[in-house]
Parts: structure tokens; sequence; C-alpha cells
């Protein structure tokens, strides 16, 4: 099936610059998208996705084993190396974006017996989950306020650790479950647990556009994909090119930008003239700076780096002030005037 190119979205800036921080670093801890429906959300993450290189996996391992040592083996513990000694060929597969949708069990989530190896072979087996689908991928949750509290401490422990626990109808497994947390919502059909939503790195609401320019140039290419997929993307070859090669160099380069003193020092400034709980926010607004400067190919974080992601990172770590009607954004552009000067 053919992807919309990244680089033909028409607008939410914020939103394709979300996506790319996290991309770059996966340690920012995800995005969270607030908004309209039939806003470009699913589309945008799907086509950033397949820009991606592809990754290296042990060939026919469910886990998405990168190749260890100089022979093709699984990661030491993973369930199917251990089911499975022998040498394997290393091969090349595409980046996983993972649906978690809302009426999803508990066993599929995490993984359960493979009741056609017990049945058939008398083996106790693990079937995997999603969340092993998702290793080293993206694991996306529409309608992320919905889903049911257990899910949500479920996928509090996973992320926290990066690694998937099973205990249950006499299996003890646990595997590698390290992904980007996507998550989107529309808050009038409910709260999110403040438990889940400090676990988003980033945070952002996409609105549909006001602009008629903007509405009718997305509406016309659109029509254009739908009505010749091939050539539409043929005629974004360049620019996704140009944005692969963008991710990569970032990517191979984020732990060689330095971490300048006097950025932390704004970066903390500013969540204290916030009142942010912890210190989450600080890690998290740094991270995605040094992200963004080595996207933009600086050596150095600078304070238009912190300038640049602060509503990103700290809109949604606001305490709410119940008197207060200004938005959250309002009040981190606010506090970016008074630390940087205006």
């Amino acid at each position: 099936m053919a992807q919309f190119p990244f680089s033909a979205i028409v607008g939410q800036d914020e939103l394709k610059l979300s996506l790319q921080l996290v991309t770059v670093d996966p340690t920012i801890g995800g995005v969270l998208v607030f908004g309209d429906r039939g806003t470009g959300k699913s589309t945008a993450i799907r086509a950033l996705a397949h820009l991606l290189p592809q990754m290296t996996v042990v060939e026919g391992c469910p886990y998405h084993c990168e190749p260890t040592g100089e022979s093709v083996r699984c990661a030491p513990g993973c369930p199917f190396g251990e089911a499975d000694d022998g040498e394997r060929n290393a091969v090349e597969v595409p980046v996983p974006v993972v649906d978690l949708p809302l009426g999803a069990t508990e066993d599929r989530v995490v993984g359960a017996l493979d009741l056609e190896a017990a049945l058939t072979r008398g083996e106790r087996r693990l079937s995997p989950g999603l969340l092993a689908q998702a290793h080293r991928g993206f694991l996306y949750i529409d309608e992320v306020n919905l889903l049911p509290d257990h899910l949500v401490d479920l996928l509090l422990d996973v992320a926290a650790s990066g690694e998937n626990v099973i205990e249950r109808e006499g299996i003890s497994v646990r595997h590698a479950a390290r992904f980007v947390l996507i998550g989107s919502g529309n808050p009038e059909e409910g709260e999110l647990r403040p438990q889940l939503l400090d676990r988003f790195g980033l945070c952002l609401d996409v609105t549909t556009p006001q602009e008629v320019e903007t509405r009718v140039e997305v509406v016309k290419r659109r029509l254009a994909f739908d009505a010749d997929p091939a050539a539409f993307r043929a005629s974004y070859e360049g620019p996704e090119a140009e944005l692969t090669g963008r991710l990569e160099a970032a990517r191979a380069r984020l732990h060689d930008v330095r971490i300048e003193d006097h950025a932390v020092e704004r970066a903390s400034a500013l969540c204290q003239a916030l009142g942010t709980d912890g210190l989450r926010g600080e890690l998290t607004l740094v991270r995605a700076a040094r992200a963004a400067a080595s996207l933009a190919g600086d050596d150095a974080i600078t304070e238009q780096h912190v300038r640049e992601v602060a509503p990103l990172a700290l809109r949604h770590r606001l305490r709410r002030a119940p008197l207060d009607e200004v938005g959250s954004t309002v009040r981190v552009d606010k506090a970016v005037a008074e630390v940087f000067g205006a």
C-alpha cells in the first residue's frame, strides 16, 4: 500500500517537528497529540516511519532483535533466541508502526500462551503481543485518553523499564520493548491520567486549518495522491530523500552535540518560572533542544533551540490554575519571553 509522503503534508509544523525530534532521540519520550479528527495525525506518523531507513533484525525473530556479535544471533535473553540457538540471517525490515486499539485485551498487548503450540506439541511458548511488534519502532494509540486504566498502568511500567515482563499460565518471559509512544485524542472525550500524561515527552494541539488557501492545498494534494499514488510519490522523491538524509545525519551526530551550561541554566530557570513538578521537564527540554540542534546541523545547544521546543516539552506539565483562563501555550510563551527576553 502506497504511503502519503511526509514532505507533502501541508502545515502542521509542530506535529512534523515533534515526530522528527523523537525520531532523532527516542529518549525524549514520545508525542501526545490532541485535536480534531481528520487533521493528518496518523498519516504523518506512518509517513515518517516510511521515511526511515530499514532496520536490521535477526530473520524470523518476532521481537525485532538486532544481530549481536560477529554471528547473527538474538540479543541475550530473547525468548526466540533461547528457543533457537542456531545462527540465522540478518535481514532488513521496515520500522514498525503498531496500532494499539482501544478494545485490545491485555493478552493481545503483552503476549500470552501460544495455544496452537500447547495443544498440538505440548509446548509452553509465548505468542508475542503488540509490545513485541512495536520494539524499535512506534506504538500508536488513537483516543489514548479512553484507554482502560489497567492498560495505562501496564504501558507506564514498560515505558519506564524498556522491558516487557510476562508472568502467567506457567510462562515466565521478559523481552526488550523500547518504542516511541505516540498518542492522540480529543480532550473533550475524557481526561488523560496525569501519570500517563507526564510520560509523554512532547505535547501539542492539532487544529483544522482556518485559511482557505491551506485547506484547498490539502484537498488538492490528497485527491492527486488518491488518483495516482505512484506518480504523486515520485513527484516528492527529492524532498523525501533529502529529509531521510537529514534524519540519518541528525541521529548519527546527536551525541556529539554539546550541551552548554548556559542553555541548561535557561531551561531550569524556565521550568522554575512555570512551576513544573519534578525534573522531567528539564530533562525532556534539554533532550529535545539537543535533537533540534542536531537536526539543524549545529554543534551545540543554544538558547534558540530551547525556545523552539519549550512549548512542546512543557505545555502539558503545568499545574492547573482553576481561576486562570489563559491557555498553557500562552503561559509557556509568556515565561519564555520573561526568561529569555522578548
